[in-house]
């Protein structure tokens, strides 16, 4: 069961590509970036030419739509506060004909499109729009409408658009947010001359639009949604590592209790083992017979084993999608199967000679006075 069960997380992790709904939400990260969520991996390699490729995305039928993602730490002063708080400022390009949750912040509050960006000039309308989470509206102790001025140099202020209700969690606990238009971001961190950004989130239906993501970029690396929720535990020897880790578990321990088990049973049935030496069983015959018991025992424990590795990896998947929000993290991949029970096999045929050493230890004569 553990074998299975941590086989089919190691899978999972490892593809990447476990399409297995019908919201498939594919990321472009460069390859020295950081994966571990879509929203705290700040300061690293970036992409470039992002708004002329966002729009090539966005023609086309197959793509729902498709964003850009700036993320920077900015210093922020409201007027009620003194001192600078700093807060993540996710800049995004609003879709015209949807409207997606980034980063758990709605995007109906700011218009659509980026104004600001003007066909690369940047100097289009300032839209100043902000949506904030409650952790950000606490430590700025802001509301909706009021202004925000971050400490660097910006065009125009910001304000506040809207307050969402949903809070954003890091490894380290909740992260105060702010969405604003990309190129408003850009302008604010000095990111205008590349337009750069430092992902690129897609959002379709169709698996086949992937080759023409890992095509857009060189360098760089397309992750699912299921391969952005693993890549918060993982790293590209992780799963491998689970899954020697598991196997190397699972045989230990299969062969010392399996081999303890009909150790045990050997050593009961002694006198049993004797009468059939009385009656001209050769010691091979008798390494036979116990050999069939401990195979049986092995098949039918890898049996009983896989079943109830296949519900563990069920029972994870549900889980996962409670509590992370995503479609799967272990996949149920025909070949575990035949591995599992291969597995117990092996663990029959590795147990098996000690009990057959039990077995001759027995002398027919002692064992039958007794």
């Amino acid at each position: 069961m553990l074998l299975i069960t941590v086989s089919g997380v190691a899978l999972g992790m490892a593809s990447q590509n476990a399409v297995q709904s019908d919201d498939v939400d594919y990321w472009v990260v460069p390859e020295g970036g950081n994966l571990n969520t879509i929203a705290v991996s700040t300061g690293g390699p970036q992409l470039g030419d992002t708004h002329r490729l966002t729009d090539r995305l966005q023609s086309d039928t197959r793509v729902e739509y498709a964003t850009p993602v700036l993320l920077q730490v900015v210093p922020v002063q409201s007027s009620t506060r003194n001192d600078p708080e700093y807060v993540l400022f996710i800049g995004v390009i609003v879709p015209e004909t949807s409207q997606p949750v980034i980063a758990g912040q709605p995007t109906d509050a700011l218009q659509a499109g980026d104004p600001y960006f003007a066909n690369g000039t940047y100097n289009g309308t300032w839209t100043g729009e902000a949506v904030i989470n409650p952790a950000a509206a606490d430590v700025l102790n802001v509301s909706a409408a009021d202004p925000i001025e971050p400490v660097e140099s910006t065009p125009e202020s910001l304000h506040v658009q809207s307050v969402s209700d949903e809070e954003f969690q890091t490894g380290v606990g909740v992260a105060p947010i702010a969405l604003v238009h990309l190129s408003e971001l850009q302008a604010m961190s000095g990111s205008t001359t590349d337009d750069a950004a430092d992902q690129l989130l897609v959002s379709t239906n169709d698996p086949s639009v992937r080759n023409e993501l890992a095509s857009l970029y060189p360098n760089t690396t397309v992750v699912t949604r299921t391969g952005i929720a693993t890549q918060q535990v993982s790293t590209s020897s992780l799963p491998v590592a689970m899954a020697v880790a598991a196997l190397v578990i699972a045989v230990l321990i299969g062969v010392l209790f399996t081999a303890t088990m009909m150790g045990l049973e050997v050593t009961h049935d002694r006198s049993a083992l004797a009468t059939l030496t009385a009656l001209g069983y050769s010691e091979r015959s008798l390494a036979v017979l116990v050999v069939t018991e401990t195979m049986s025992l092995a098949v039918l424990g890898g049996l009983l084993g896989v079943g109830l590795g296949v519900a563990g990896i069920l029972i994870t998947n549900a889980a996962v999608a409670a509590t992370l929000d995503v479609p799967s993290l272990a996949v149920l991949h025909p070949a575990l199967f035949g591995y599992g029970f291969s597995v117990a096999l092996c663990i029959g045929i590795v147990a098996a000679p000690y009990p057959i050493w039990l077995s001759r230890r027995a002398e027919p004569l002692e064992v039958m006075r007794q």
